[in-house]
């Protein structure tokens, strides 16, 4: 809706989740087990460039996530759910930038009224992209930044490389030196991807991540437009954990592989 204060937008998502987990550890009882989750994504409401509401942290979201694949965070780049108060300006001529007050979640929440900030600039051209963005984490004091290259290498192909960097001399023991926003292990990550588009209904998608800890992911996918509005993605995920098992990989193994198929219907 247009106002005289700018456009003004809602926006709200809730996500159903329905997964099964199955085990045979136990002669004795039946492992499997059933989890149903219901999670309030997005909930906000944004006039002109101020936005308020429940969003994903603009360290994330800003600087464009981290590929085009599914399971992006096999090396992680920040914590997502958070409150925020922010305002995104747009310059018109490729320029823009954003300012983000944040609360966080779960133990990573503000511990008092001082905010999580999250700062940003970006230039946009017709040969891709560079972002930048720097956060400050109020409860352990803490700055990380990321920065990255997005080029469009031909109408097909496009390839992004993105670095992060935070300081960890303040987080405690049990987070393994990992915060809301330097989510990494060790102080530098990188991540890198590409997207090839086949046609108009086909493209694939690639991304490679490492971290300082020796942290390795791998994940790439198909995605076909059957028709649309109706997208089906099968997409392959590696990892293989360094000096900490932060992905849940089981006891005496190094690495594990998964798959995800998608049916995604979008109106």
């Amino acid at each position: 809706q247009e106002t005289e204060l700018g456009t003004l937008k809602t926006y709200t998502e809730t996500r159903f989740n329905f997964s099964n987990h199955n085990a045979d550890t136990s002669p004795l009882i039946n492992e499997a087990t059933n989890d149903d989750t219901t999670s309030l994504n997005f909930a906000w409401i944004q006039l002109g460039g101020l936005r308020v509401g429940k969003d994903e942290s603009a360290f994330n979201t800003f600087i464009g996530y981290a590929g085009n694949v599914i399971q992006d965070t096999l090396v992680p780049y920040g914590g997502f759910d958070t409150n925020v108060i922010q305002y995104y300006f747009d310059a018109g001529n490729g320029f823009s930038a954003v300012v983000s007050l944040e609360e966080g979640s779960d133990f990573d929440t503000i511990d008092s009224y001082v905010p999580h900030v999250v700062g940003g600039v970006k230039w946009t051209q017709g040969w891709g992209a560079i972002t930048g963005v720097v956060s400050y984490d109020s409860n352990y004091e803490e700055v990380a930044g990321k920065v990255r290259l997005d080029v469009n290498a031909t109408d097909a192909i496009s390839l992004f490389i993105m670095g992060g960097y935070g300081s960890d001399d303040n987080l405690v023991d049990f987070d393994d030196g990992r915060g809301f926003y330097k989510q990494w292990g060790g102080n530098w990550a990188v991540w890198g991807g590409a997207t090839y588009k086949f046609n108009e209904k086909t493209s694939f998608n690639a991304q490679v991540s490492y971290d300082e800890d020796q942290n390795l992911g791998v994940a790439a996918n198909i995605a076909y437009d059957i028709v649309p509005g109706l997208t089906v993605t099968a997409e392959v995920d590696y990892v293989n954990e360094g000096d900490s098992n932060w992905t849940g990989i089981p006891v005496g193994e190094d690495d594990a592989i998964g798959g995800i198929l998608r049916f995604q219907r979008s109106f």
